[in-house]
């Protein structure tokens, strides 16, 4: 067997020809000798080897041309088979011609009993020419599923159309080292009957299955585990350390065949426990069609999606702004390749320069502005408060300043879950910004930096700016917690650690975030920025809180390996500025629905303006004496919730003891300090 199977030999085509021809005449043969029944002598002595031999050149010739003997018998499919029928039903029709014209018009000889002849034989001979193909296929399955070790053993979900050309394109592409054991469903009726010569088990029988036929991985047709009983399974295979694997529909497949490379792994993302989002495409699409958008952090996981979802929307020009060269350059290719007909800009600067940033707002006037270009690392940013203040609040501002100035109708900042009751300097860096943008909305002047931008545009430029006399920008802020796969998160580190042996690392074993998918997230983002009329802070409802250590150990067995055994857990303790629960809401704040159940209103008492900005300005000068702890601590002031967890600024939440000094007895009073 294992020579059989390792070392095929390949027949050549003619041999296959004749074989079938073979086959086909001593059907004819058999049916000849049962309509005669049986008398030899009389046949060998009559017009026998006339007709025989007319019927044999007649199936070879149309077997010749129809081609039944060109593919590998082992890997003989259903249009293999009904190849087999037609052939056989063309040469039961030909041949009466054949003999007419030949056997009573030449030779002059009688005429045989022809449609029960041939319908007698076509029966016959089908069933032959199938029979040796199954049972070569099925010598050749066996051979494999006995004698080789490492043949991937594969169920497939379904029982309809769409799995049994999935099973047939896996056993086609797999090339001997992918085998199909059968097809799985929850119910129905095809449950214990037999497709292709494979059998459709029940979901409840997964477990027996994976000891009889020691199953490797099951694939899904479709990525369709939001379907609960689907979702079952998907549990039930995680928790044997059965694979899950999903591939395409079938009109994606490249040529109509299905490769390997299509299927892909299940993605942590499809095991959230909630159902997926859905959205008002047509209120988005009213509000962005035909507007210029301008997007900061455009090479990032939310810019970059931020832009595919608003082109999908038909804008009239989307400008696409990062400091990052090689990202942006990258996600221009896609969107350029994906959307030719609309204009696509890109501008390389920090959104930290104020000068280079007031470029696209002149040279574009965007309509609308996506704010989502920020410092994120909680540990980074502990190390480097200056940066996060620089970056996530000055930046911030200058975006924000330069929306005014400029008349954009709208600007969204993209926020986090982490500004709600600050542990860390990312987290308040982000609430003082969401501060300010919040006081801007509500100012009834200009920003100060008008005066300054208009002078800078003057210097040396013959253009004169028109800067808008009043601020009409509605700005919203998005606030949501973490998103599956974004850069630096824990899902691409987990994978890494996976594909390198592990061990995989977290913090805490009680250690819990909000998750939600990156596309997701950015719907979201559009639809609030579509309902708001300025001022608010939506926060997104991301469903139950989940466990970094669960959603380490799921990832573990979607790559089918054991947790613990495969691959080891180690926790490392909480880094600096880290907390184990993420909220979406302080204490102060309260929440009102909005059109859509996933989108709330975060009500929040907004700040003069005017004390947000000289917060800020000291903020940026404290940047410049590299005193970390004044510049903290100055933070600590503005967000007084701010509180620091597990760092070396928590030293500045510690409130001084009072000394009491006690006086003499014969004193009536006590003295404090």
């Amino acid at each position: 067997m294992k020579i059989f199977y390792n070392r095929p030999f390949i027949v050549p085509r003619w041999i296959i020809l004749l074989a079938d021809t073979c086959i086909a005449t001593c059907s004819f043969i058999l049916s000849y000798f049962i309509l005669d029944e049986f008398r030899f002598n009389e046949l060998v002595r009559g017009h026998f080897f006339i007709y025989a031999g007319l019927f044999a050149g007649t199936s070879m010739t149309i077997f010749y041309f129809m081609r039944i003997y060109k593919g590998l018998i082992r890997y003989s499919n259903t249009k293999d088979m009904f190849r087999i029928f037609s052939a056989v039903l063309i040469v039961s029709l030909v041949y009466p011609v054949v003999s007419e014209v030949i056997a009573r018009r030449i030779y002059a000889i009688p005429a045989l009993d022809m449609p029960t002849l041939l319908v007698l034989n076509f029966f016959i001979s089908s069933s032959l020419l199938i029979m040796l193909r199954t049972s070569i296929k099925e010598i050749y399955i066996f051979a494999k599923g006995s004698v080789l070790s490492n043949v991937k053993k594969v169920l497939v979900y379904g029982s309809d159309h769409h799995s049994i050309l999935l099973k047939q394109a896996i056993e086609d592409a797999g090339a001997g080292k992918v085998m199909v054991c059968g097809f799985i469903q929850t119910g129905g009726k095809k449950i214990n009957s037999n497709i292709e010569q494979r059998r459709v088990y029940h979901s409840r029988e997964l477990a027996d299955l994976h000891k009889k036929f020691n199953i490797d991985k099951i694939i899904l047709p479709n990525t369709q585990s939001g379907n609960p009983a689907i979702r079952s399974v998907i549990d039930r295979c995680l928790n044997l350390g059965i694979q899950v694997q999903t591939v395409p529909p079938s009109e994606q497949w490249v040529s109509g065949k299905l490769s390997l490379g299509q299927i892909q792994d299940l993605k942590i993302e499809d095991l959230l426990p909630r159902k997926p989002i859905q959205i008002n495409n047509n209120l988005v699409s009213k509000e962005i069609s035909g507007k210029r958008v301008l997007i900061t952090g455009a090479a990032g996981s939310i810019g970059s999606e931020i832009a595919r979802q608003v082109l999908s929307y038909n804008p009239e020009m989307v400008i696409l702004c990062d400091q990052a060269e090689s990202p942006l350059h990258e996600i221009q290719l896609e969107l350029e390749e994906q959307y030719p007909s609309t204009k696509i800009k890109t501008y390389i600067a920090s959104i930290r320069n104020l000068r280079r940033m007031i470029i696209p707002f002149k040279e574009y006037r965007p309509h609308i502005v996506f704010h989502a270009a920020a410092y994120k690392h909680v540990p980074m940013m502990e190390k480097y408060p200056e940066e996060a203040i620089l970056t996530n609040v000055m930046g911030t501002r200058n975006m924000a300043d330069l929306s005014v100035c400029f008349g954009v109708d709208k600007f969204i900042m993209i926020s986090t879950d982490k500004a709600v009751n600050p542990t860390n300097i990312m987290g308040a860096s982000k609430r003082i910004a969401e501060t300010y943008v919040q006081s801007l909305n509500n100012a009834s002047v200009n920003p100060p930096a008008s005066e300054f931008l208009s002078g800078l545009l003057q210097d040396g430029d013959d253009e004169t700016l028109t800067v808008a006399s009043s601020n009409k920008t509605r700005f919203i802020t998005t606030r949501f917690g973490n998103v599956l796969g974004s850069n630096g998160s824990v899902i691409p580190r987990f994978r890494s650690q996976i594909q390198h042996g592990g061990p995989i690392t977290v913090t805490h074993p009680e250690i819990t975030r909000y998750f939600m998918t990156i596309p997701e997230a950015v719907q979201l983002v559009l639809e609030a920025a579509t309902v708001g009329n300025g001022g608010e802070i939506f926060v997104f409802d991301m469903g139950e809180p989940v466990k970094i250590a669960d959603l380490a150990v799921n990832m573990i067995k979607l790559a089918g390996l054991v947790p613990g055994k495969d691959i080891n857990i180690v926790y490392t303790g909480l880094r600096p500025g880290e907390k184990l629960y993420e909220e979406l809401l302080n204490e102060a704040e309260k929440t009102l629905p909005t059109h859509h159940e996933k989108i709330k209103i975060a009500k929040v008492v907004a700040s003069p303006y005017k004390d947000v900005l000289n917060d800020i300005e000291t903020l940026t000068e404290l940047c410049k004496q590299g005193d970390h702890f004044k510049l903290v601590g100055k933070m600590k002031m503005i967000i007084p919730e701010f509180i620091s967890n597990n760092s070396e600024f928590s030293r500045l939440d510690e409130k001084p003891k009072r000394k009491v000094l006690f006086v003499p007895a014969y004193s009536d009073s006590i003295k404090i300090q």
